[in-house]
């Protein structure tokens, strides 16, 4: 193994990560902007009003999208298997 087989290991674990995280953060960011947003209208500036909603919102999603992410790990972990397979 070289650094061009290392970098292009840990480019597709940054990706995996990127990809398989993005449903949880997407909702967690929607629901925090939305959270945000009836927070400036009502002028209610409670800190701990958004934590709930975020983790709820977050584990509905992620078991809403477990086989998706579920897939994209398992992809990943082929891939890295074939190169240790084949010698990379």
């Amino acid at each position: 193994m070289n650094q061009a087989d290392a970098l292009d290991i840990v480019q597709a674990a940054i990706w995996t990560v990127i990809v398989a995280s993005s449903p949880a953060v997407g909702a967690a960011m929607l629901i925090g902007v939305g959270i945000a947003l009836l927070q400036a209208l009502t002028q209610v500036q409670e800190i701990t009003l958004t934590f709930i909603p975020k983790i709820v919102a977050i584990l509905i999603v992620t078991s809403l999208t477990a086989p998706f992410i579920g897939a994209v790990i398992f992809a990943f972990s082929e891939q890295i298997y074939s190169r240790i397979e084949h010698g990379f």
